[in-house]
């Protein structure tokens, strides 16, 4: 009988590790799906415009996990969010004005700051889709890659200009962002570029909107301020960028209490950010020390 028992429990033994090397291998960490500290102290870093020490904090977790999308999107964003900052995007001056707003910087992006912007993108877009390739559901995957082409849709239309790529690039975004949230409402972080390309879509005229509903790319600003709404209340790495987009679109929409409550939630939360307390003057009325202003 013992023997019996010994071949059994040694069967048993066999078929639960032959199950689990057919199981795909699971990452240790979910680092977009849930809150890593190393890479929350990059973002932070990042929104009191701490650009080269975001991007090395980001490059140390990335380069000991290498099989991860996230911390190459992040890097991607110390870029993009850099150069937003430097031309004065993330500000209600540029907000304010209806033909930047909808048309983009006046001038062209840094060069090498897009280049590496683009060069992170390329392999967080290549570390997600060799994930889906094993799993089509990832959520890491497609939050990557859902916040990856929200990344190049800002990108090509307040930057560069090229706003049929930056559809493109919104549709993209929305779908991936679908998917995600289908099976994970919690990663309301993906709400961030379905609100924005929502918002600055519904923002376009009539004529614009009816034209794009033939490519099936649709806008609503209500719907995309209650999509940025759900991010600052409930997001991780980019609540304070959902909080500082939906306080300028506030602005924007002359909802001055609500910008005014987030821009205060946002200087409390980061006091030596230049960009979140020169915003939260203007939204007050108050003078702009020189001092806060962009180099």
């Amino acid at each position: 009988m013992r023997k019996f028992l010994a071949i059994v429990a040694v069967g048993l033994l066999v078929t639960v590790c032959v199950s689990l090397a057919d199981e795909p291998s699971r990452p240790a960490v979910s680092p977009g799906l849930s809150t890593v500290p190393e890479l929350n102290d990059g973002f932070r870093q990042l929104y009191v415009l701490q650009f080269p020490e975001a991007r090395s904090t980001f490059h140390t977790w990335g380069d000991a996990h290498p099989d991860e999308p996230f911390p190459q999107t992040a890097i991607a964003a110390s870029y993009l969010f850099e150069e937003l900052y430097r031309q004065g995007v993330l500000t209600s001056d540029f907000f304010l004005n209806e033909k930047k707003f909808l048309k983009g910087i006046d001038g062209k992006p840094d060069a090498e700051r897009m280049k590496n912007f683009r060069s992170a993108l390329t392999k967080a877009r290549s570390l997600a889709k060799a994930r889906l390739a094993e799993n089509p559901k990832d959520p890491e995957a497609l939050f990557a890659l859902a916040v990856a082409d929200g990344m190049e849709s800002n990108a090509y239309s307040i930057l560069e200009k090229k706003h049929l790529d930056a559809l493109k690039k919104i549709k993209e975004s929305n779908q991936y962002a679908k998917e995600l949230l289908a099976q994970r409402s919690d990663a309301v972080d993906a709400y961030v570029p379905l609100g924005s390309a929502n918002y600055i879509i519904g923002s376009l005229g009539a004529g614009a909107r009816f034209m794009l509903w033939f490519g099936n790319i649709h806008g609503d600003k209500k719907l995309g301020m209650e999509q940025m709404q759900n991010a600052a209340d409930n997001g991780r790495y980019l609540k304070p960028f959902a909080q500082i987009l939906l306080a300028l679109a506030a602005r924007r929409e002359k909802k001055s209490e609500l910008a005014q409550k987030l821009l205060k939630e946002l200087t409390q939360e980061f006091p030596s950010s230049a960009l979140f307390q020169s915003e939260y003057a203007k939204a007050m009325g108050r003078p702009i020390p020189a001092e806060m202003r962009p180099n």
